[in-house]
């Protein structure tokens, strides 16, 4: 059976999941979301004790099995300290700078389920009242957060019923332009996440038999490190993360191809796999790029380190500022979406 691309659809579903907040360690809302969808598609799967997801569809051959990932939690923050103004400190989840998320909307979460908005700034914003507003530096110290509430003192914050340690999700601000292209936060990895979704549909919906037993693990952890790197079961042979080519000068991923990652900052990704993906993009006439990112560690790497045997691999969809305000094109999630499908129909090498 051909591959065909569900565009509008895969595009719906990308959008649905980046407007779920999700920092690391506050994902159980998408989870659950991510776990009905699981439920109407009638495929098997367990939660682990941190919260991930592990989908798994029997195949030909139940010895060797494979497994894929994407990560569906993202940066945010954390109320570091509730300011005598009434403003808020804050403390991030993930590594980005802060001059990523400046002027950006934002939700404080509180314990009783209130949901409150405001904007990250700086203190010095006004350049009336700040000469050097401009020459400051971009940081815990000097960014806050105004609250979209009466508040000028830090009791009045308090009795709204926020306080230290609730979480700060950004506004994604999803945008489909005509010509083609996706702009929103969190992309990573959520555009990854919406594309094993609808890898996972695509087999259930046309009973496809996979020639290996395959695990989809949708991790919850992996902006703080540790994803993907428990609950792989013993079977495993070939550990593929799905997660973003990341863009910038010295770079030879963009955002029209799926990026193939060769090396991180872990070290090199296993050289057969990778090489068996290259040749299958080939063959499948599947627009790739082969990529070495020197800032950058996946789920993959983080079960290497944790001392899993299994051969591992990396590509995704290329993103374009990576950790601010993202974009990427839907040429660059169709070829994704072919590899994806030509990988899990092949057999281990």
């Amino acid at each position: 059976m051909s591959f065909t691309f569900q565009e509008q659809e895969t595009i719906s579903l990308l959008k649905q999941l980046v407007e779920i907040p999700s920092p690391s360690g506050f994902t159980k809302e998408i989870m659950d979301f991510m776990e009905n969808i699981l439920k109407d598609l009638q495929v098997s799967y367990i939660r682990t004790n941190k919260g991930a997801l592990i989908a798994t569809i029997k195949g030909e051959n139940d010895d060797k099995h494979r497994l894929l990932t994407a990560h569906t939690d993202t940066l945010g923050a954390m109320v570091k300290e509730v300011k005598a103004s009434g403003r808020l400190k804050l403390t991030m989840v993930g590594g980005f700078n802060w001059n990523a998320v400046e002027g950006e909307y934002c939700t404080i979460h509180t314990a009783s389920g209130k949901k409150i908005r405001g904007t990250i700034l700086m203190h010095q914003t006004s350049v009336h009242v700040y000469r050097n507003a401009s020459d400051l530096k971009r940081d815990e110290q000097n960014i806050e957060v105004r609250v979209d509430e009466k508040v000028t003192t830090a009791d009045g914050t308090l009795a709204l019923g926020i306080e230290v340690g609730d979480f700060v999700s950004f506004d994604p601000r999803f945008e489909q332009t005509d010509t083609g292209f996706i702009k929103s936060r969190h992309l990573d990895d959520k555009a990854s996440t919406a594309l094993l979704l609808q890898l996972i549909k695509s087999i259930q919906e046309n009973a496809i038999t996979l020639p290996h037993t395959t695990h989809f693990y949708i991790s919850n952890n992996e902006e703080i490190g540790y994803g993907g790197n428990s609950n792989i079961p013993d079977q495993t042979v070939e550990y593929l993360a799905v997660d973003m080519g990341a863009i910038g000068d010295g770079q030879t991923s963009d955002e029209y191809t799926v990026s193939i990652c060769a090396k991180d900052s872990s070290g090199p990704y296993h050289y057969e796999l990778t090489r068996q993906l290259v040749e299958l993009a080939k063959k499948e006439s599947i627009d790739y790029k082969l990529d070495v990112y020197p800032y950058y560690g996946s789920d993959a790497s983080a079960a290497i380190r944790a001392g899993y045997d299994v051969k591992h691999a990396l590509f995704g969809p290329g993103i374009e500022s990576s950790h601010a305000y993202e974009r990427t094109h839907v040429d660059s999630l169709k070829n994704t979406a072919q590899l994806l499908y030509a990988y899990v129909n092949t057999n281990i090498l």
